[in-house]
């Protein structure tokens, strides 16, 4: 059966309490049980002459007197050695009437043992035990003396301190009942609120916070430690929110731009089999279309297969790259296809990374293309290449007419494009800038955009040197 745990600790408080609280009655009952027979024992002990005095003996000095220092009802009894009871004198003051007689034990100390013996017997007529000393007389040539005192008070005394413990206890436990109930009610409320907070969670609210959250108590700590998990789901599901989001959108504009090449090979399939075959002009300009429009859907395919690599983390080639030879080719490749533009390259030396030699050409190419593309044609760009704090800083200037400040949040996401307008036969499928980041991210750099002084865009990529 499942309980709850103000009642698991509830029981547990009342369950040591009690355990508690036995151990003390026992133990008190004990030692006054102890106190009292030991305080009767010192009677017996000291009242040797006045049992020889009661029993008709020759007096033997002070505390001889019948009944000195003895309680009522005490009995005196001189026995035989065959268990015979040949005398018994009762100690009465006042009007006692009382026949209560101790019942002697079957076999009777002899000589050799302890002298007096000390024993409880059990008693008859109204008196439960007496508390006896047993001894042999040489008075009485061997015969045995009986000194019993009844333990009747002893047992009034012990009755009266059992009903206190158990009223005492009664009220005790009862109290720390009420107590502790109050306690463990006020020590779990933080519980019961985070309680309430959990059904908010549960229903959808991430944005909710359990209280207390410090580090001062145990609550408080578990507090900590559930905001923190709830940031990480929040922070998930955000993550994976604006995952879908951004899938939904790259499956969107993926499709959008498979449609435009795949129309026309259509559209120019139809052509041949309509007849362009009968004219050699039409025949070939729906050929050569056909073969434009396969290569760049090949283009955009291999690309959208470069960013799905890299995001899944599929891991590149780590092997020493040496960016400068890499920047030197890319302005070269620049330079052979637009002559007319100065292209600058500023470096100061072999800069050596830890990389995939192939993404990382594709990563600078991309940039010196895109300042190609979107740039006048006279537009100089610049090329530099320089360490700072073991991190290498390549950057590709241009001088153009530079990125809105709405575009530079965006610039990055798959098949953004900057200039609505452009053709996506000369602006591309806007794919080239999210390869460089994705790419840059996977070798552990960042790539960062900002306005070049004087006008256009400064595209800045940093990774750290080989060897750190």
């Amino acid at each position: 059966m499942t309980q709850s745990l103000r009642g698991r600790l509830l029981i547990g408080v009342i369950s040591l309490v009690v355990i508690g609280l036995l151990i003390v009655d026992v133990a008190t009952y004990t030692s006054l049980q102890r106190f009292l027979t030991g305080r009767v024992d010192d009677q017996l002990l000291g009242s040797h002459n006045t049992a020889i005095s009661v029993l008709g003996g020759p007096s033997q000095g002070p505390g001889s007197q019948p009944g000195s220092g003895l309680p009522e009802d005490t009995i005196v009894e001189l026995v035989s050695p065959t268990g015979t009871i040949l005398l018994a004198k009762r100690l009465q003051f006042g009007q006692s009437t009382s026949k209560a007689i101790p019942t002697l034990p079957t076999t009777l100390p002899s000589a050799k043992e302890t002298n007096p013996f000390l024993s409880t017997l059990a008693g008859t007529g109204g008196v439960a035990q007496y508390r006896a000393a047993i001894w042999q007389e040489d008075l009485f040539h061997g015969d045995t003396v009986v000194l019993a005192i009844p333990l009747t008070d002893v047992s009034s005394t012990l009755s009266q301190l059992l009903q206190l413990e158990l009223l005492i206890s009664l009220g005790v436990v009862a109290a720390m009942a009420i107590l502790a109930l109050l306690i463990i009610r006020i020590g779990l409320r933080p519980l019961a609120r985070m309680g309430m907070v959990a059904q908010d969670i549960a229903a959808g609210d991430l944005s909710r916070r359990v209280e207390p959250a410090n580090g001062k108590t145990e609550i408080g700590r578990l507090g900590l430690a559930l905001n923190g998990m709830l940031n990480q789901i929040e922070t998930a599901f955000a993550e994976r929110t604006a995952s879908n989001r951004r899938l939904r959108r790259f499956v969107a504009d993926a499709s959008h731009e498979l449609r435009t090449p795949l129309t026309s090979i259509r559209g120019y399939s139809e052509m041949l089999r309509r007849g362009a075959a009968e004219s050699p002009t039409d025949a070939e300009l729906a050929r050569r279309r056909i073969e434009e429009e396969a290569i760049r859907m090949t283009g955009l395919v291999d690309d959208m297969l470069v960013l799905a690599r890299v995001d899944q983390g599929r891991p590149l080639d780590q092997e020493p790259v040496d960016l400068q030879a890499i920047a030197t080719d890319a302005a070269a490749d620049a330079r052979a296809v637009a002559p007319q533009r100065d292209i600058n390259l500023t470096s100061s030396g072999r800069v050596v990374v830890n990389g995939d030699d192939t993404r990382l050409r594709q990563v600078v190419g991309n940039l010196v293309r895109n300042a190609l593309v979107h740039t006048p044609p006279q537009t100089p760009i610049d090329i530099s290449l320089s360490t700072e704090d073991s991190v290498a800083r390549l950057s590709v200037a241009d001088h153009g007419p530079g990125l809105a400040a709405d575009d530079l949040d965006r610039i990055f996401e798959p098949f953004y494009r900057a200039d609505p307008s452009r053709s996506r036969d000369s602006g591309g499928a806007g794919l080239g800038l999210s390869i460089v980041s994705a790419v840059v991210t996977a070798h552990g750099g960042h790539v960062k955009v900002h306005e070049t002084d004087g006008g256009g865009a400064t595209f800045e990529v940093e990774l750290p040197l080989a060897g750190t």
